[in-house]
């Protein structure tokens, strides 16, 4: 009875108190859940804080687009340093840099790869550069800081051969012009390494520019092997005979027994010192109405900062005409800095006025290279040596 009287009281007592530990429980329970809920909002806010902070910190990684424009362009300025040249960098495999590497690795005795369809190439295939020692570049791109002498050569161009005739030299068109030429670039690329910069270039500004040799306008007149600027236009000049095509002596700078080949088809001028090959550039030739002179020739003169004889009919038809203008020199004359004349009157190897048109646009039977490759090749040979046009 006592026994059962207790346990009575203390079941009682035990139902008095079950409501107040469920109390404790459901409180406890209820900061359990408040603190979760507090630690997924922070977890959430934390993730979109850093979010937003990754979006908004650039990537020191480099996008795949700049990572392939810069490897295309340390082949191209390898290509270029070599001597074999793939015309204007544009940090692309395009044609030119694919024949390029072809005729350097023959250069080394190397099986040169097929290059893709024409195509494929717009796909911009990247060619097997395996042997090459590509980090001897450096940095692709280096900091260039323009210069007075960098814009003294640039002005008003005017675009008829009418007003063009009237100036005493026909200067780049603008300052992007000047540096794209000096640089061996195409604007494009340079505008893609200067964002916002290239319309508005002027002394002491800093560009991010291809780490080749410049061009240097200002030394053209340097170059040997040479002749004074001729005071006649240089493709009016009158042929001369062998003896007076010029001794080694007079011109020291070139090397003996060089051959020029140049593949009309292939759009390539290849320079061989007795059977080695040595170096390579883009060029231009005629087209179907002015073709090119096929045969073997010889070079005659060598003439810098050439006057030029513009005669239409002459041009484009083969007929000469009382109806011409003589152009004066300059980087923008039609044939370039540099005028290399072969033994046919009004044939030569010469620089241009547009680089972009190098390998693509026909000329008017010369052979046509960019200003900063024909001046490396006159540096190459003198008169007497052999020219090959097939």
């Amino acid at each position: 009875m006592f026994a059962l009287q207790s346990n009575n009281r203390e079941g009682a007592q035990g139902a008095r108190h079950f409501p107040n530990n469920c109390s404790i429980l459901g409180r406890r329970s209820h900061r359990v859940r408040v603190l979760f809920r507090f630690a997924i909002i922070a977890v959430l806010i934390s993730n979109g804080i850093l979010s937003a902070t990754a979006r908004k910190r650039p990537s020191r990684e480099p996008s795949p687009k700049k990572a392939n424009i810069e490897a295309a362009a340390r082949l191209q300025i390898f290509l270029d340093r070599a001597n074999f040249s793939p015309g204007k960098l544009d940090g692309t495999y395009n044609e030119f840099t694919w024949k390029a590497l072809g005729l350097y690795r023959q250069s080394r005795g190397e099986q040169p790869q097929l290059p893709p369809q024409k195509g494929k190439l717009k796909s911009n295939v990247a060619p097997d550069v395996t042997g090459l020692d590509l980090d001897r570049i450096g940095p692709v791109f280096v900091p260039y800081t323009v210069t007075d002498a960098d814009l003294a050569s640039v002005g008003p161009l005017p675009s008829s051969v009418a007003a063009q005739a009237k100036l005493k030299f026909l200067p780049y068109r603008d300052a992007a012009d000047a540096i794209a030429e000096k640089f061996h670039s195409d604007v494009h690329l340079l505008e893609q390494l200067n964002s916002g910069k290239m319309k508005t270039i002027k002394p002491g500004d800093q560009l991010m520019v291809p780490n080749v040799e410049p061009f240097e306008l200002t030394l053209v007149k340097k170059i040997k092997p040479d002749s004074e600027v001729a005071l006649q236009a240089a493709n009016e000049i009158e042929d001369q005979p062998d003896a007076q095509a010029g001794t080694p002596e007079e011109h020291r700078g070139a090397t003996a027994n060089v051959v020029i080949k140049i593949d009309t088809k292939a759009n390539t001028l290849e320079v061989y010192e007795g059977e080695k090959l040595i170096a390579a550039y883009p060029v231009t030739v005629g087209s179907a109405q002015t073709v090119s002179p096929i045969g073997e020739w010889k070079v005659r003169r060598i003439t810098k900062m050439a006057t030029f004889r513009y005669d239409k009919e002459m041009l484009k038809h083969g007929q000469r005409s009382g109806n011409f203008y003589l152009l004066p020199p300059g980087p923008r004359n039609p044939v370039g800095v540099m005028w290399i004349a072969l033994n046919k009157k009004g044939i030569g190897i010469h620089g241009t006025n547009s680089p972009d048109s190098i390998g693509h646009a026909a000329s008017h039977g010369c052979i046509r290279l960019a200003n900063w490759d024909v001046v490396r090749l006159a540096t190459k040979i003198k008169p007497g040596d052999k020219v090959s046009i097939h």
